[in-house]
């Protein structure tokens, strides 16, 4: 076998690999989904995810649909969000798994402890974003509202927003699995990462000011943590690369 027809055998094996690895994760948001549609149904689901924004509205106030199908496909679509976030740590694993083959023996090592935190990150910035964020910031708009006006706000606009926000909490608590693979694949060293610490700072600042209300509330919500779990990935990044030191570096 030549080297050409090799290496093509090889690519075609990693995404066959790649494939499976997909359907596998798929499969496992698809029993989520099925599990949550039985209990508590999507209606329910939705119901929990509008609370704080009920929370914040006038008493009997209600929210919107102004689509005709708004009503059926926004609880599904939050079902479906539901289910994505609880089956992270199968679709992580699914990831790592795929990455796995191309590691030493001693990298491999780093695969569980990074399925766990970056499961439990994105899942601890989701649920940070929904009991601590959403009230304060509905609250803190409810608050400039024009008395003349009837705040009802529409579902699927709701949607949008709350999925916005979750999904860059989530993305942003994981700081610190970033901070440990640049150190541990020697992009960057611990040093240079101290020496940029206020240019970190202000990079959080900016992303919380593009990805949340104009309000200070959500702002410092997003960029303190942001930057606290900045230093977070500074402290457990030495750990994290002792623990996976290849032999030779120990000698």
């Amino acid at each position: 076998m030549t080297e050409e027809a090799a290496g093509e055998e090889t690519f075609i094996s990693h995404l066959v690999e790649l494939r499976d690895r997909l359907v596998k994760a798929s499969i496992g948001i698809a029993i989520a989904c099925a599990a949550l549609f039985i209990w508590p149904g999507p209606a329910h689901v939705y119901d929990l995810l509008a609370a704080p924004m009920l929370a914040s509205l006038p008493p009997g106030a209600k929210m919107i649909a102004t689509g005709v199908v708004s009503p059926f496909l926004v609880p599904m679509k939050v079902t479906l969000l539901l289910a994505f976030i609880l089956s992270l740590p199968w679709v992580f694993y699914q990831l790592w798994a795929f990455v796995a083959p191309g590691l030493y023996a001693h990298e491999k090592r780093l695969v569980l402890p990074l399925v766990i935190s970056s499961s439990l990150l994105f899942i601890g910035g989701v649920a940070f974003c929904y009991f601590f964020v959403f009230g304060r910031v509905f609250h803190f708009i409810g608050e400039f509202a024009p008395s003349s006006i009837a705040v009802m706000p529409d579902i699927e606009n709701y949607l949008d927003f709350v999925m916005s926000m979750c999904l860059a909490f989530g993305a942003t608590f994981e700081v610190p699995v970033v901070v440990i693979i640049l150190v541990r694949m020697g992009i960057v060293s611990i040093e240079k990462l101290k020496a940029i610490r206020s240019y970190v700072i202000v990079a959080a600042f900016v992303i919380a000011a593009i990805v949340t209300p104009p309000d200070v509330v959500s702002q410092l919500a997003l960029a303190i943590p942001m930057c606290l779990l900045y230093e977070l990935g500074l402290l457990a990044a030495p750990m994290f690369a002792r623990m996976t030191r290849a032999p030779e570096e120990h000698a």
